[in-house]
């Protein structure tokens, strides 16, 4: 078993610096499309500067910035002792620095971690998770959480952000000058090839719904790492696909379900769905609850 877990953990790592690599070569791209198109490289560096100074900034304070979106307060020591204990166990054999523990006041069942580094991450945990899961299937939650600061996830997604939000930034810049007749610039725009001006202008329009597919894509291949590491911290995969079979069974969405931060949960906080297929799955942030299970049990 030990050993099927670590295949699919360095499968998934392989597999995810693919798809970061392929989002490079779409950045680069746009960047050459916007370029080509407005003769004007100074548009360029002011997006650059702009997007990174904007997903920097959410970077360095994303464990406030969610905690506040999740509605989520602090859990005191003395009020649950279990939970501290069990964290604080999980977090010295993962190595890691035990990170700060919060409660979400919910009965859907459901948990996430975030925080720029493990010495400045959160867990956060739904009472509806501590009421539905016995010890070893929450165990098997809490060393998910745990592996996502592990394996530096929350870096990962940031640059997954940082580029999304380049590309859509272009993007949107390019539809609205062209809205309003924007100059393309220079003395040379009749000299364009007309067929890698045609290609530019597709590249620019389609590029943000790729670069969302792609972000989409590394989200559930990170869930999938998360729980092959954290399986293997607890040396129990049964214990977390016990906890996924639970929470999958819980239809209904978290109270302040938010798109914006929906990638970080361990399920789908707007309600267990059925697996889709073909279009409609690319566009899910996490994948099917059936999928993980098999990976665990497989």
């Amino acid at each position: 078993m030990a050993a099927n877990l670590y295949t699919h953990q360095s499968e998934n790592v392989a597999k995810t610096w693919v798809i970061m690599f392929v989002f490079f070569l779409i950045t680069i791209g746009i960047g050459w499309a916007v370029s080509y198109y407005f003769n004007n490289p100074g548009i360029l560096v002011f997006a650059v500067i702009f997007a990174i100074i904007m997903n920097v900034t959410s970077y360095w304070f994303s464990d406030k910035i969610v905690v506040s979106m999740a509605g989520a307060k602090e859990a005191k020591d003395a009020e649950y002792p279990d939970l501290h204990n069990l964290v604080e166990n999980l977090a010295i054999t993962a190595g890691l620095p035990k990170p700060k523990i919060y409660i979400i006041n919910d009965p859907a069942p459901n948990a996430f971690a975030t925080g720029r580094n493990k010495e400045h991450a959160v867990v956060a945990v739904t009472t509806g998770l501590l009421q539905m899961l016995d010890k070893t299937e929450l165990e098997g939650v809490i060393a998910h959480e745990l592996s996502h600061i592990g394996n530096k996830d929350m870096l990962v997604s940031t640059v997954a952000v940082v580029l999304v939000g380049f590309v859509t930034l272009i993007s949107d810049f390019f539809l609205r000058a062209s809205m309003f007749g924007g100059n393309r610039g220079g003395g040379d725009r009749d000299n364009k090839n007309p067929v890698i001006a045609i290609l530019a202008i597709a590249l620019i329009v389609l590029a943000p719904i790729i670069a969302t597919l792609l972000q989409l894509a590394i989200s559930r291949k990170r869930e999938f790492l998360a729980d092959a590491s954290g399986a293997l911290l607890t040396r129990y995969p049964e214990g977390l696909a016990n906890a996924l079979r639970k929470i999958g069974s819980y239809a209904e969405p978290m109270r302040k379900a938010n798109n914006a931060i929906a990638h970080l949960y361990i399920s789908n906080p707007f309600g267990a769905k059925a697996a889709m297929s073909g279009i409609a799955k690319l566009f899910m942030t996490h994948p099917p609850i059936e999928e993980r299970i098999k990976a665990l049990l497989g």
